[in-house]
């Protein structure tokens, strides 16, 4: 295929491209502040949650690896994977938070600071990398593989660094719920 039919595939997707990296976090910020009355607190969920988040990082490792070996089918699958862990890891975060009140972080000190740093910068980058792993994947399923190439190894590290802290911020509040 040319290039120019790839780009016309890809630019087919721009606006949900845009719609869903501004729909997901607006819906997760409103649910967030949502409270389901008479229903059990989902307890259980943060340490599930936290799991996939580290699933995740490990797919995503595995991903780079399989396509550097030039194993593209089985690097597709890893990334489809990693993408469905982060969309379950997104339900279950709000339903986590729409039947149970946000537990407040006791550390005490330097810690303290360190673990806001690390939850005000995983929160911010799992927002930012919304529109990163669309395009990403988008270039992907358009076949425009060295654009694809170009934009993942933007991606890559921002995506494992939201899976990885994921995981730290859990570890960290733990004690406190």
């Amino acid at each position: 295929m040319s290039v120019e039919v790839n780009l016309e595939k890809e630019r087919k997707y721009n606006k949900w491209i845009i719609l869903l990296s501004i729909v997901i976090p607006a819906v997760v910020v409103v649910l967030f502040n949502v409270k389901i009355p008479n229903v059990a607190p989902l307890s259980f969920l943060p340490p599930i949650y936290a799991t996939i988040n580290g699933i995740t990082a490990v797919l995503l490792v595995w991903a780079v690896l399989a396509i550097k070996k030039g194993n593209r089918k089985l690097h597709e699958n890893i990334m489809k994977t990693a993408i469905g862990c982060s969309v379950a890891f997104l339900a279950m975060y709000v339903a986590y938070h729409m039947t149970s009140e946000s537990t407040k972080y006791g550390g005490e000190g330097v810690i303290r600071y360190i673990y806001f740093f690390i939850l005000l910068t995983h929160i911010a980058l799992s927002i930012g990398v919304i529109p990163f792993v669309l395009i990403t994947y988008v270039r992907a399923i358009a076949g425009n593989y060295e654009r694809h190439k170009k934009i993942a190894k933007i991606t890559f590290p921002i995506w494992l660094y939201v899976a990885v802290t994921g995981v730290i911020v859990y570890l960290m509040i733990s004690p406190y719920y």
